[in-house]
């Protein structure tokens, strides 16, 4: 192995030495105690410690890294403490991650490293929202983030290459390729020559490496770091490895050929890297040993440290609480609600000038939103909610995306990271599945793992009524609303459109914006002109009555009312949720007293619809205020038709009046 060391001093080659034995000699130490059962699980990184230690020595210490499981090197040379590094492996409350995580799945803004999910693809696109951060300032900042030969495979991995490229961003794309996935071999993962070769179909420049030289990978990521800063471009580097142990301790390593680990052992990193000092003059045998035992003793003093700390006891207000990220105690802003109406000064606004007004003024507010989704910009989105924005802020802020949901969600969290936030838009709320992983693996769960918020809105164009069929009329909000983290909103208002969207957007954790197609330009209502919030969380009470509740949301408040006005011989109490997560227990609590008989109304298809959710509350804490079983009310549970007399015997609209008269008359 040849070592090219350039300009590199004495002392910067025995510090890199150092820094890279560290990490095998912890791993090394680390096995013992599996062996012992003194750790549950090890995903191993000897043999490849070289790409991750030279790409961190490579890098400023404040610019972002998001590494796998096997980059123990990362973690060490951005000088993180063992002590609590092991705590965090032993699942302790003192870990990164309050014990909620597992080995390498947390992050730590103090060092600037974001942690991995177990999906492997989606670090990809959250480099690429902080380069975008990066960029938007104009700082001479990469962000760098890994992936290993079987995650090349992954859609995520083609989305966040293309709009890194698309977008001209500064990120370095690693991939190790260590020859194998779990137990599947490279020549069942690909078929291209070399996987660097990938780059040029995504018109970036890439190179591969010996990934177990040291002072290769080192002079080479420093040289693209100066790339990418220098003409705003991603680079794509192929770190060719050897995985020495298995996938994790467990599986073993029966399935990789003898002559492979001969072949490799060849290439240690450490031991040729040591080899290379000694041949050299600049350590001697003498020195080693001394280093290594001084490595030893900080090991062992810091896992003695570990050690000492006793098993966390379980506080579950504790764990409720860390869910969501609070707002800062500085946001200040006037919230409104439909009683504050008599004191503003109102105009009448349909309910898609409401939601484009929300945006129009946050982005007016805050200087680091950004706008992303398809044809937003000059083209306005599909509803031309944004028309005249990319005019009006630029089209740095309102970026029109290709066609990558799952890529731009994660970029949405890599902005957070940053300290930005934004607003993504589903051209229409069924196109969120192929972003499904993002919101409810990533975004949702981030802050409860290791405190970073996901300052991200995600709007959904939603709901049927407008003659779309089975792929653009999809009430989907359930799914979202079973997902610890997130915060889903459903205004059915102008008041409520405008006042919800500047809260989601002021709101530091996820939320989705549901906002119903065939009420755009079919509803108007009162709404002030200035910038105020609707408090999410809080229900709205639309009219009170004595026989009977129907709690509902969206098009069914519309539903509703219109029976009610249909028939004044009834006195129907109507509560329109507005938040579906979190829910308004107090508010479905007085609905369900005033009346004693409760319809639960929606859109979506009845089964696993939030209206199972609802009723089973008022089931389990109303139950001596029922005069009648709750009934819901929700769609035919088939996809949505297109012909528009499928569609209106679809819709739960068309059983409304049966349900009414079953529960009047139960």
């Amino acid at each position: 192995m040849h070592f090219d060391r350039k300009a590199l001093t004495d002392d910067q080659l025995l510090h890199f030495y150092q820094t890279l034995l560290k990490p095998r000699m912890i791993e090394e130490k680390m096995l013992v105690l599996l062996r012992q059962g003194r750790i549950s699980k090890w995903f191993s990184s000897i043999g490849q410690e070289a790409i991750s230690v030279g790409a961190t020595l490579a890098l400023e210490e404040d610019e972002w890294i998001m590494p796998l499981h096997r980059n123990l090197g990362v973690f060490t040379t951005r000088n993180m403490p063992l002590h609590k590094l092991f705590l965090q492996w032993q699942g302790r409350l003192q870990g990164y991650s309050k014990g909620r995580e597992r080995s390498f799945h947390f992050g730590t803004r103090e060092h600037h490293i974001c942690g991995m999910i177990s999906h492997l693809g989606p670090q990809l696109a959250v480099a690429d929202g902080v380069a975008l951060a990066h960029k938007l300032r104009g700082e001479g900042k990469v962000s760098l983030t890994f992936t290993g030969d079987g995650g090349t495979s992954e859609g995520d991995f083609h989305e966040a290459l293309n709009v890194a490229a698309v977008w001209d961003l500064p990120v370095i794309f690693i991939i190790e390729n260590n020859g194998y996935g779990l137990s599947t071999p490279v020549q069942e993962q690909y078929r291209c020559e070399n996987l660097v070769d990938r780059a040029r179909g995504y018109g970036m420049e890439g190179i591969q490496i010996d990934g177990n030289n040291l002072l290769t990978v080192y002079d080479t990521i420093r040289g693209v770091r100066e790339y990418c800063i220098r003409n705003q471009k991603p680079y794509l580097v192929e770190c060719m490895t050897f995985r020495m142990r298995g996938h994790e301790e467990a599986s073993g390593t029966k399935y990789v050929p003898k002559e492979l680990f001969e072949m490799w052992a060849e290439k240690d990193p450490v031991v040729n890297f040591e080899q290379y000092l000694l041949s050299k003059d600049l350590i001697s045998r003498d020195k080693i040993n001394a280093l290594r035992e001084e490595i030893r003793h900080y090991i062992d003093e810091e896992l003695s440290t570990g050690f000492s700390i006793p098993p966390l006891v379980p506080d579950t207000a504790k764990e409720l609480e860390d869910v969501y990220a609070e707002k800062p105690s500085s946001h200040e802003i006037e919230v409104m609600d439909h009683e504050d109406l008599r004191y503003a000064e109102l105009k009448e606004s349909r309910f898609v000038d409401a939601i484009g007004q929300g945006l129009e003024q946050s982005m007016e507010k805050h200087s680091e939103l950004v706008l992303m989704g398809q044809d937003i910009a000059e083209y306005g989105g599909a509803f031309k909610i944004t028309e005249g924005f990319a005019e009006k802020f630029g089209k740095a802020r309102v970026r029109n995306t290709p066609l990558c949901e799952s890529a731009i969600i994660g970029a949405g969290l890599g902005l957070s990271l940053e300290g930005f936030k934004s607003v993504i838009e589903m051209q229409f709320a069924d196109f969120v599945s192929v972003g499904f992983n993002q919101i409810v693996n990533n975004l949702a769960k981030i802050h409860y793992r290791w405190g970073q918020n996901a300052d991200v809105v995600i709007r959904m164009p939603t709901g049927a009524g407008v003659g779309a069929g089975p792929f653009h009329s999809q009430s989907n909000e359930a799914w979202f609303v079973h997902t610890p983290g997130l915060k889903v909103v459903y205004p059915s208002t102008s008041f409520d459109a405008k006042g919800l969207m500047i809260a989601a957007i002021n709101d530091p954790n996820p939320v989705i914006y549901f906002e119903h197609k065939a009420l755009y330009r079919s509803i108007s209502g009162q709404m002030p002109a200035s910038y105020y919030e609707v408090e999410i969380g809080k229900a709205r009470q639309v009219r009170t009555g004595d026989d009977i509740s129907i709690i509902t949301y969206g098009a069914g408040v519309h539903w509703a009312e219109d029976y009610a006005s249909e028939h004044p011989e009834i006195s129907i109490d109507i509560l329109d949720l507005r938040t579906l997560l979190p829910l308004d227990h107090d508010a479905i609590r007085g609905a369900v007293n005033r009346t004693g008989r409760v319809l639960v109304l929606h859109e979506d298809t009845l089964t696993g619809g939030i209206g199972g959710e609802v009723a089973a509350w008022i089931g389990e804490h109303c139950f001596e205020h029922l005069d009648a079983p709750v009934m819901r009310c929700g769609s035919l549970d088939t996809p949505v038709p297109f012909s528009t007399e499928l569609e209106n015997n679809f819709l739960a609209k068309s059983a409304m009046e049966q349900k009414i008269d079953e529960l009047l008359s139960y």
